[in-house]
């Protein structure tokens, strides 16, 4: 029985690898794109850039998470975390269309600012994932 449960630990390792390198690679492209850096405000203990920057990982993560359950193999898999890693960077822009100083708000160590990206972003993570159920 046990051993009947470890045939699928190659499968798993492979997705939960996979699954690793599209966040680090979310975490770099998205840290790059934005005006502010977020890890140095997080460093500085700025919590509106731990919610927003935490918020936006959690919105990625959700279609990365569906794609490796609906996906054919792990190509498939990595293909559709790229689409949702996209997705996420289209979604920051539009964030900014309605709040045009989301940066310097966030900078400034905003509430409600986190708060709206990090919405923005888990809702689009939401629907990317629930559009992943080919």
């Amino acid at each position: 029985m046990v051993i009947a449960s470890l045939l699928g630990l190659p499968a798993f390792l492979a997705y939960f690898c996979l699954a690793s390198i599209a966040i680090v690679l979310y975490l770099v492209v998205y840290t790059r794109i934005t005006r502010h850096d977020e890890f140095a405000m997080i460093a500085a203990n700025s919590a509106a850039a731990a919610v927003a920057l935490g918020l936006s990982l959690v919105g990625f993560s959700l279609p990365v998470a569906s794609a490796i359950a609906h996906s054919a193999n792990i190509v498939d898999c990595a293909i559709w975390s790229i689409i949702a890693l996209v997705v996420q960077v289209l979604v920051y822009f539009a964030a900014r269309i309605p709040v045009s100083d989301l940066g310097d708000r966030l900078e400034k160590g905003e509430m409600g600012a986190a708060v709206w990206l990090g919405s923005v972003s888990v809702t689009a993570g939401v629907l990317s994932a629930a559009s992943m159920s080919y």
